[in-house]
């Protein structure tokens, strides 16, 4: 009876130590897995995706770079992909409405991995509710649809410059415009070459060191000229330098703001020359007058038009002026002749 006690305890031992072991082994597990704890330590929420890029079940979620589980199941809906994951319970406030699950990989060239951005601001996700998704900035996806979009603008470039549009593409297909190019630079290179022969005005200054003195023999006098001017010398260095003329010139500007305030006013004749309408109304109307004498004296008509149009009328005045001068003349020369009084009482 003993042994059998023996043998029972015996065997009792060994069945605890083998599920101590078991349990031991679960934890192990558990804990090298990164599943991220027991199930009642993980909670599941859902994301769809456009493509999920070779994504598999069991590869890793990460919050903000930090892994905290792992996709547990993957289905379509409609023509999308549904990724279920399993992360920490203790994550939950850093995922949220705010926050975009994309697809992201352990390494450029390894396996597909879900990112999840953190944020607090939203509401954390209840389980098995959705976060919302969007491409990740920097991801492979994103530099590969950035690229794709260079390329085809650069194709549109190319297009675009085959076809003749804007200016490069006219300068490739324009003959026209591609001449006038040419012809403009092989101007400027004759340009270029005449200056270096010397020729023209610029080229002498160039080749030419007589020119050259004298250029500098000019900038020289002109150095002189503005020394003169700065210590006074002259008229102009009088005027800058002279606070007494200086004081003489504003007196004279004063004056003429004076003069021009009271032609403004009307003040004087030639301020109501300005001012006065009558008196514009009555120089105006006797310049009309004038203009009317003037015009009846270019026509025929009067005295005055005959004279100055009718030569023979013109030719009897100047004799009948002849002979008046002489007949004045011989008046001078014997009064007696022609001035005889008699006086006769009866």
């Amino acid at each position: 009876m003993p042994r059998t006690r023996s043998l029972a305890w015996t065997e009792l031992k060994i069945g605890v130590v083998s599920i101590f072991a078991v349990a031991m082994a679960t934890l192990l597990i558990f804990l090298l897995s990164g599943e991220g704890g027991f199930f009642w330590q993980r909670y599941a929420i859902k994301t769809i995706l456009s493509n999920i890029a070779g994504l598999k079940e069991g590869a890793p979620v990460r919050v903000a770079g930090v892994e905290v589980g792992s996709v547990s199941g993957i289905g379509f809906v409609g023509d999308r992909v549904e990724v279920l994951m399993e992360i920490s319970r203790d994550q939950s406030a850093r995922v949220t409405t705010t926050s975009v699950a994309s697809l992201g990989s352990v390494s450029l060239l390894g396996e597909a991995a879900v990112d999840i951005t953190a944020s607090s601001r939203g509401t954390p996700i209840a389980e098995w509710g959705y976060v919302p998704s969007g491409p990740s900035v920097g991801s492979l996806t994103d530099m590969t649809a950035q690229a794709s979009q260079g390329i085809d603008q650069l194709t549109g470039l190319i297009t675009d410059l085959r076809n003749g549009r804007g200016t490069a593409g006219k300068l490739m297909t324009d003959d026209a415009l591609y001449n006038d190019l040419r012809a403009l630079v092989t101007a400027v290179e004759d340009v270029a070459s005449g200056i270096n022969r010397g020729k023209g005005s610029l080229g002498r200054l160039m080749n030419d060191p007589t020119m050259a003195k004298a250029l500098e023999g000019s900038l020289q006098n002109l150095e002189a000229v503005t020394a003169r001017i700065k210590s006074g010398e002259g008229s102009l260095g009088r005027l800058l330098n002279d606070d007494a003329m200086a004081k003489s010139l504003t007196s004279t500007t004063a004056n003429l703001d004076a003069i021009t305030g009271r032609l403004s006013r009307g003040e004087g004749t030639a301020g109501k020359l300005f001012t006065d309408q009558q008196l514009y109304d009555r120089l105006n109307s006797m310049t009309d007058r004038l203009d009317k004498v003037v015009a009846s004296m270019q026509g025929t008509d009067g005295t005055m038009g005959l004279l100055l149009h009718d030569k023979q009328m013109y030719e009897k005045v100047n004799r009948t002026i002849d002979e008046a001068s002489s007949l004045v003349a011989a008046i001078k020369a014997d009064p007696r002749r022609y001035l005889n009084i008699r006086v006769s009482l009866f």
